[in-house]
């Protein structure tokens, strides 16, 4: 009786140390696996609220004139705006151009947001945005092609004619 009581108590010890280890093993695992799936649920509902739109362009001697209108719910900063990726060209022939800080000597591209009231591009505002690159084509009628991608991955593009 007295060896099945010691027996017993040291199978019972046993599966408590067991038990602390395997918790101690998994519950990191866990606090991880949530941290990461609260990140990418952030990330997600971020690319889900941004949304614009090209709505006019045009482009002539190597130059692009873009508006775009931000037809989604997330406000962008300015410091996001100046991260994003943009692409010009010709259809087949284009280049990343850098953004630009001042005037445009040389390629580059740059922005303002019409009738800004903060450092927001805001949901319904309008963002002008100026592109050299000498990759543009010159001639009347040539496609150009245009593409913006912002810093949560939503991307944008579209093709339109040159006026010389």
């Amino acid at each position: 009786m007295a060896s099945d009581t010691i027996t017993t108590a040291m199978f019972l010890i046993a599966a408590v140390i067991a038990a602390a280890i395997l918790l101690n093993a998994v519950f990191p695992v866990i606090y991880t696996m949530a941290g990461t799936f609260s990140q990418s649920s952030r990330e997600a509902d971020s690319r889900i609220r941004t949304d614009f739109k090209i709505i006019n362009t045009y482009a002539k001697t190597g130059t692009a004139q873009i508006w775009m209108k931000n037809i989604g719910n997330n406000r962008i900063a300015y410091a996001d705006i100046n991260q994003s990726d943009v692409f010009i060209g010709a259809p087949g022939n284009f280049e990343t151009v850098p953004k630009k800080v001042g005037s445009l000597g040389g390629n580059g591209w740059n922005y303002e947001v019409v009738s800004d009231t903060n450092t927001y591009w805001d949901s319904a505002e309008t963002l002008h945005m100026t592109v050299a690159s000498a990759k543009i084509p010159t001639s009347v009628g040539s496609v150009v092609y245009f593409q913006f991608v912002s810093v949560n991955g939503v991307v944008r593009s579209t093709e339109f004619t040159a006026s010389g």
